[in-house]
């Protein structure tokens, strides 16, 4: 189970605000969360970093293909987004390090602004207040992958010899 306090975003947030490109000379979550949405001010960093969950309108991460937007959200202590739907690069860099990004549709619509949210991957289940919104399940290999903190620490841990387990 994951989640926590939630903060809300609009429509098409894209990678430059997530991230600005001139931050990217880094690969360090931690560093790179110092300036996670730096260009919308001081007071939404801050929210951002006392909270758990990013819920949002449709296509989170549009922008440029840069894996950095996702893990610099993983250093801001994000454990998941919650969108109405993902740009696709975005959604899978997500993955790739760590960060269960679920495209709920209009079902996001449910989750108010400053929730506690909880999220269950092997359910497919968000609770946020009284609302329980279903989404697919994770299939168990994207799980293994997300528990691990991302694919190269999966495949670091799960490869050895050239045998995956």
């Amino acid at each position: 189970m994951r989640g926590g306090p939630s903060i809300r975003f609009g429509d098409s947030v894209n990678t430059d605000v997530i991230i600005p490109g001139r931050y990217l000379v880094s690969i360090d979550p931690a560093e790179l969360a110092e300036h996670a949405f730096e260009p919308l001010g001081p007071s939404v960093q801050a929210a951002v970093r006392s909270s758990k969950v990013i819920v949002a309108g449709k296509n989170f991460g549009c922008g440029s293909a840069r894996e950095q937007a996702a893990s610099c959200l993983v250093g801001a202590g994000i454990e998941v987004v919650l969108a109405r739907s993902f740009a696709r690069v975005f959604y899978r860099n997500a993955i790739n390090t760590g960060l269960p990004a679920i495209a709920l549709g209009d079902a996001v619509e449910a989750i108010e602004e400053g929730a506690e949210v909880w999220v269950d991957l092997e359910a497919g289940e968000v609770r946020a207040g009284d609302a329980s919104v279903p989404f697919p399940p994770f299939p168990a290999s994207l799980r293994r992958i997300l528990d691990a903190g991302g694919l190269i620490p999966y495949l670091a841990r799960h490869v050895v010899g050239g045998a995956a387990s």
